[in-house]
């Protein structure tokens, strides 16, 4: 099977710990360089998202969002914010490819629902009706990534969201990652919403739409 479900245990331990920061805790560090030593084109980083990052990319999410993917979220620095911002933890989806983050996403969020897969599969599997979903998060470095996968990706977030639902990225580099090429054949718009210089290392967030009809 291309993917597993990390089935829900009972861990009140890893709970707690999960809920006593925004992520980017030193404690996290570990995890984030073996998983970055053992494959640094899909992880992309060697640190957690900082607070700001993970607030400035959350802004727009609300509890009115509803249900929630959240694409490559790492020990949950994101997560944790979009929580925050009022989604509830059973709206999320957590899609991750690090076993090692997987399993510890299940701990920190025993109510979301984690999936360890290749988010190029999304495309692949029924995760939602289609056309359900209020926003897409991503945390995948897609600049290290070639077009097909992104294309992929793309395609298989935007089944899942309503015609209103925006996928949100964030990037290093100067410019949204997506070229607009690609933007172009999928028939999407990015829109800058912010940069923020208070994440390691300084990041612009973009948020990905459907472009209107033309009258």
């Amino acid at each position: 099977m291309y993917y597993m479900e990390i089935y829900r245990e009972t861990l009140a331990a890893g709970s707690q710990t999960g809920r006593k920061g925004l992520g980017g805790k030193l404690s996290d560090l570990l995890p984030f360089l073996r998983e970055f030593v053992r494959d640094p084109r899909g992880v992309a980083s060697i640190a957690p998202s900082g607070r700001a990052l993970a607030s400035l990319i959350t802004q727009e999410i609300s509890f009115r969002t509803g249900p929630v993917i959240e694409l490559g979220p790492g020990t949950g620095a994101i997560t944790h914010a979009l929580i925050a911002r009022g989604v509830r933890e059973r709206d999320l989806t957590l899609v991750e490819y690090g076993s090692d983050f997987a399993r510890l996403l299940q701990m920190r969020f025993p109510q979301a629902r984690v999936l360890w897969m290749d988010a190029a599969a999304l495309d692949r599997h029924v995760l939602f009706p289609n056309g359900s979903v209020g926003a897409v998060v991503c945390g995948l470095g897609l600049l290290n990534m070639d077009e097909r996968k992104v294309a992929a990706i793309l395609h298989g977030a935007f089944r899942y969201l309503r015609p209103d639902g925006a996928f949100f990225l964030y990037t290093y580099g100067k410019r949204c990652s997506v070229p607009e090429p690609l933007l172009d054949a999928l028939g999407l718009q990015a829109t800058r919403i912010g940069r923020t210089i208070r994440n390691i290392p300084p990041a612009g967030v973009y948020r990905l739409s459907r472009r209107p009809f033309a009258g």
